[in-house]
């Protein structure tokens, strides 16, 4: 499995928690992996540090990749999504369009490896939300 993925950070969060000793600092960190082949995975890792937070998202990704069907340079068919507070549209678009996204639509759709698509993010700004939204969609296409 020596394959070549291309690792994104979408959000690094910085997050304190009060103790009695006093606080405690940990860093949560959104990944999207993909092999721009069709194979595209996302990991939230947690750690002390950003380092391993990384590390854990990645590995995380990584084990838990989905293909997504390409028919020539885009997507099979029209996905209209809701997932929590965002709702996402992916509409395959013609040759030579390019991505036309939002950050984190963009990211997920360009980890996987599709060239021509047309999104829009209608709901929430957040990008946590709209990544996992967009990975949700991917995992719905249908091939004949």
């Amino acid at each position: 499995m020596n394959e070549e993925f291309t690792e994104k950070v979408i959000q690094v969060n910085r997050v304190s928690k009060k103790t009695t000793g006093g606080n405690k600092i940990g860093f949560s960190v959104l990944m999207v992996v993909g092999d721009r082949k069709g194979k595209v995975g996302v990991g939230l890792g947690k750690a002390g540090d950003v380092a391993s937070a990384i590390r854990k998202g990645s590995t995380y990704a990584k084990k838990h990749m989905i293909q997504v069907p390409i028919v020539k340079t885009t997507i099979p068919h029209e996905v209209r999504l809701k997932k929590g507070a965002a709702r996402i549209i992916l509409k395959p678009a013609p040759p030579g369009t390019g991505i036309r996204a939002g950050g984190a639509v963009r990211s997920v759709v360009e980890a996987a490896g599709i060239r021509d698509i047309v999104s829009k993010i209608l709901g929430t700004d957040n990008k946590a939300s709209n990544v996992y939204a967009t990975f949700a969609a991917l995992q719905r296409f249908k091939t004949k």
